[in-house]
């Protein structure tokens, strides 16, 4: 081998003992019964796949913010209570000629038909509306049978823009827009059948509006449901077909056999199967974070697998037979894939302090899918080495001389560790220097959350919502709960006069619109029919559908809700309106008082926790800085290690900061998860180069030498996985999903970063640290001596 460098473990691990404690040794059991081992990986391999046929999506758009905190545990009960927002699609027909006598037939013949489609149970309009109620008889429809012609027509339109039921709420200030709210069953949101509602509510929407030059979308909950959950569907095949690519074409254009290939690739592939499996049997659910597990995974287990196939490949080169070669690269790189898998492990269980159910599980399934992964490398690189290898004599014979590829790197890494270690000292000032820096950029970092971030922004829904945000103030509701104290029911004065001023409240506050409750049926009646009478309001209210009523008034009628409408801002922007409104809520609650009021809502949710979870996560990521280092410590038993860890860990994490930084991004959850997960997964290339520079510690061989050795023999497989990493995981900036697209690019880049602390942090840092040890330790020893 060029360099002059052996790959025997032999001198250098003699007498050493094993930063894993004995672990690795786990990957010695199957190399008893390689042939029985392999028929049990053919077994959970079937086990597996049922699990996957098992697994379900989640979808929902509150999935971050689950948790058993008082306010989620409020909100979920007004999402039962009054089941509207939940279920509705919102139908979004805009155009110039919106309110042409033609386009009004056009969009009157939408509304009929969507009503006629399976899985609707309702529908709310500018049709909806009616006229003056006269002698207490069920008011007639706003909208006549047959629409009037000429000026009678001009006149009309001027009577539908300036109803208040219906302006600035179903249609634009400038009518240009309408909104139609379609509310499905909810027996059909939860399924399959969803998908076929949809695609009939998009059918009539082509075929009615077809020739009026009217454009139409959709949007609302179901709908982005329905496209989070095709997304997830799609871009795991994409992941998955990505991943499997990356892997083989590496291995097979360094390694140039496909048996090699097999031994290096298969193992992280079959790590997914078994984990995405297992994840089935267990009750995961996809959702957004979990849909990079397949990915992860291979993050994971890749790194390792490559350094035990080049261990193993480097001795079969030397002359070792495969049983020899496979053994002795468990007893030398084993230990570094059990410590690389701890931090990992670490990373996960880090994630478990959040307050998000999302979080926490993503965390879960890491772990699980980190002790999967550590057990296939370990036992199926080995297994797969014995079985798949041939001739070995021969191999070593011919690709001496001719390994053109592998040399290359080792020449670049030697070229780089000769220079790095010339001037330790002031590399590692250097290093320092510019960790500080980036650390105080990241500092910086603001918390960011909009809703949006979590829906496909390709698909129609997104652009939907952001014109009810432009022309009706917003497609997010925000509700204002109102619970009855004992003894008073909905038509109580007191009750009516409180849900008055809560409406009226909503309505004034700056940010929120369209705002809906029983007192908007209230006005409207006392207008119109010059009543303000209880026994007026109650038949109006009995007249109108089950469905429209739950809206706003609970089942037992001993709660309503008073619902608007907000725009989709980042939540910082929302904060202070929920804040506001809820201070104003006091007025009503001192004046009222055994009402329950409380301001609730996905928007009012969000703003409330967004930032706190993400500072937490982000405080989070602080600390396991601190435990991952004396965890690396720990393992090699040695404080200058662990020293040594700290600012190659740090840097991937703060550079991705100060890029996100500079590129106007705050710390989404996406973002801070990425950098959670990323500063464990960069530790690999740290252990596995500690872990080789440990073993080529030797009396009388000169730290730089050490350094330099260590390096050509880890380098290229460290460099090769990075690569075939960052592919792996870039390879989301095709998802529809904006949050997944910040979570793959940003954690390609943690890993390109990783591999750069490696070579140009890690390598100096660690020749001066150790050297300045064995100085003091030396000077320590002289004076024991005197």
């Amino acid at each position: 081998m060029s360099h002059g460098i052996s790959n025997d473990p032999t001198p250098g691990a003699a007498g050493k003992f094993s930063i894993a404690f004995g672990i690795e040794r786990i990957g010695l059991i199957p190399l008893r019964a390689p042939k029985l081992a392999a028929a049990i990986l053919l077994a959970l391999c079937v086990v597996a796949v049922f699990g996957i046929q098992r697994i379900k999506i989640d979808d929902s758009l509150s999935q971050l913010f689950r948790s058993n905190t008082p306010e989620y545990k409020q909100y979920e009960e007004v999402t039962k209570r009054f089941p509207s927002s939940e279920y509705d699609v919102l139908v979004v027909v805009e155009g110039k000629t919106l309110l042409e006598r033609d386009s009004l037939e056009k969009l009157r013949d939408l509304v009929t038909d969507l009503q006629l489609i399976d899985g609707t149970r309702g529908i709310i309009s500018l049709f909806s509306a009616r006229q003056p109620p006269e002698n207490g008889k069920l008011p007639a429809a706003l909208f006549p049978e047959t629409l009037p012609e000429g000026k009678d027509y001009d006149a009309f339109i001027k009577t539908v823009r300036s109803n208040e039921v219906i302006r600035g709420k179903l249609l634009s200030e400038d009518g240009t827009l309408a909104l139609i709210v379609l509310a499905l069953d909810p027996k059909i949101v939860g399924n399959k059948g969803l998908n076929t509602t949809i695609g009939e509510v998009r059918k009539a929407m082509a075929e009615d509006l077809e020739g009026t030059g009217l454009t139409s979308q959709l949007s609302g909950v179901p709908v982005m449901q329905l496209e989070i959950r095709n997304a997830v569907e799609r871009d795991g095949l994409t992941y998955n077909i990505a991943g499997i690519l990356a892997g083989c074409i590496i291995a097979i254009i360094f390694f140039r056999r496909v048996s090699f290939m097999i031994v290096a690739a298969f193992p992280p592939l079959l790590a997914i199967l078994l984990s995405i499996g297992a994840l089935g049997w267990l009750g995961f659910s996809l959702n957004m974070f979990l849909n990079v597990m397949t990915p992860l995974i291979m993050v994971i287990s890749f790194s390792d697998s490559m350094q035990l196939t080049f261990a193993a490949r480097d001795r079969l080169i030397a002359g070792e037979d495969k049983y020899t070669a496979f053994r002795n690269a468990v007893l030398v790189v084993g230990p570094a894939c059990v410590l690389t898998h701890g931090t990992a492990a670490l990373s996960f269980i880090a994630l478990q302090f959040s307050d998000s159910d999302l979080i926490r599980t993503f965390g879960e399934a890491g772990l699980m899918a980190t002790l999967i992964a550590l057990l296939a490398v370990l036992s199926l690189v080995p297994v797969f080495g014995v079985l798949l290898v041939r001739k070995e004599n021969v191999f070593a014979t011919t690709i001496k001389g001719a390994d053109k590829g592998v040399e290359a790197l080792r020449a670049f890494c030697a070229w780089i560790a000769v220079r790095m270690v010339g001037r330790p000292a002031l590399f590692s000032l250097i290093a320092l220097l510019v960790v500080g820096g980036l650390g105080t950029v990241y500092a910086h970092l603001q918390p960011r959350y909009r809703l949006a971030d979590q829906v496909p922004d390709k698909q129609q829904a997104v652009a939907a919502s952001s014109r009810l945000d432009a022309k009706l103030t917003g497609a997010n509701p925000i509700d204002v709960l109102i619970e009855f104290p004992k003894g008073k029911s909905l038509y109580d004065k007191e009750t009516l006069d409180t849900i008055a001023a809560v409406h009226s409240i909503i309505e004034k506050q700056a940010g929120v619109g369209n705002v809906w409750s029983l007192e908007t049926l209230r006005r409207w009646i006392a207008e119109k029919a010059g009543k303000s009478d209880v026994e007026t309001l109650k038949q109006y209210v009995d007249m109108l559908p089950a469905y429209l009523v739950r809206r706003f008034i609970s089942k037992e009628e001993d709660a309503v809700v008073v619902s608007g409408r907000v725009p989709d801002l980042d939540s910082s922007q929302i904060l202070p309106t929920v804040e506001k409104l809820d201070k104003a809520m006091g007025a009503v609650r001192s004046a009222h008082p055994g009402y329950e009021i409380a301001v609730t809502g996905l928007s009012a949710i969000a703003a409330r926790n967004s930032a706190a979870m993400i500072d937490k996560l982000n405080h989070g990521l602080t600390i396991e800085f601190l435990l991952v280092a004396a965890f690396i410590g720990l393992a090699f038993r040695s404080v200058v290690v662990m020293l040594v860890s700290i600012l190659p860990g740090i840097f991937p994490v703060v550079l991705s900061g100060t890029v996100l930084w500079l590129m106007g991004e705050g710390l989404q959850f996406a973002s801070v998860v990425a950098l959670t997960v990323s500063f464990g997964l960069g530790l690999s290339a740290t252990i596995h180069f500690l872990n080789r520079l440990r073993l080529e510690e030797r009396p009388g061989l000169d730290e730089g030498k050490a350094v330099e050795r260590a390096t050509v023999l880890v380098g290229p497989a460290l460099i090769l996985t990075t690569v075939v990493l960052a592919c792996g995981l870039v390879v989301t900036v095709f998802s529809d999903l904006p949050s997944l697209r910040l979570f793959g690019w940003l954690s390609a880049f943690s890993m390109i970063a990783a591999l750069i602390a490696d070579l140009f942090i890690l390598r100096p840092t660690a020749m001066f640290l150790i050297s300045t040890s064995r100085r003091i330790q030396d000077a320590w020893g002289s004076k024991a001596t005197k």
